[in-house]
């Protein structure tokens, strides 16, 4: 899964948003569908400009992240370099692109079902469980002495 960090739980929960507030939606547009709408996200392109540059390479989210070259320095490979710079995998792409990370699938509210790719509200909903499984990973993370908690508690109430 990712890696958890406050960049990548922002741009997940700015895209959710994004979405839920009439974005531009189109599964099957590589600026305007999930891929596309996270990185409407976290860059200053548009989803034309995403378009031209995913259409640099050849195939799917999925496709262009697993050939992506680093040393191409092709528009494509900007591209997922950005979205690996702020966490991801080809893998966390592949599943952000058909909505398919089981461990974000069993986090659902209401439990484990599958979504659908080309919704709206099941990618809003994707995004935002995402987030707060990654946020949740981040904050395990946060070593908290209870004797801190305990101490905070005390001198508040002084």
């Amino acid at each position: 899964m990712a890696y958890a960090n406050t960049t990548l739980i922002t741009a997940l929960r700015t895209t959710a948003a994004r979405l839920r507030n009439g974005a531009h939606y189109a599964w099957g547009n590589h600026g305007a569908c999930n891929c596309g709408n996270l990185l409407q996200a976290v860059t200053p392109l548009t989803r034309g400009e995403i378009l031209r540059y995913a259409h640099t390479g050849t195939g799917e989210w999925t496709e262009l992240a697993e050939e992506y070259c680093d040393a191409t320095n092709a528009p494509v490979s900007l591209l997922i370099h950005r979205l690996e710079n702020i966490g991801l995998t080809p893998t966390d792409i592949h599943n952000i692109k058909y909505l398919e990370d089981r461990k974000v699938l069993k986090a659902l509210p209401g439990g484990f079902r599958w979504l659908k790719k080309n919704m709206r509200e099941d990618v809003i909903l994707y995004f935002e469980t995402f987030a707060d499984l990654l946020e949740e990973k981040l904050l395990s993370r946060v070593p908290i002495a209870v004797e801190e908690l305990l101490e905070v508690e005390v001198s508040s109430e002084a």
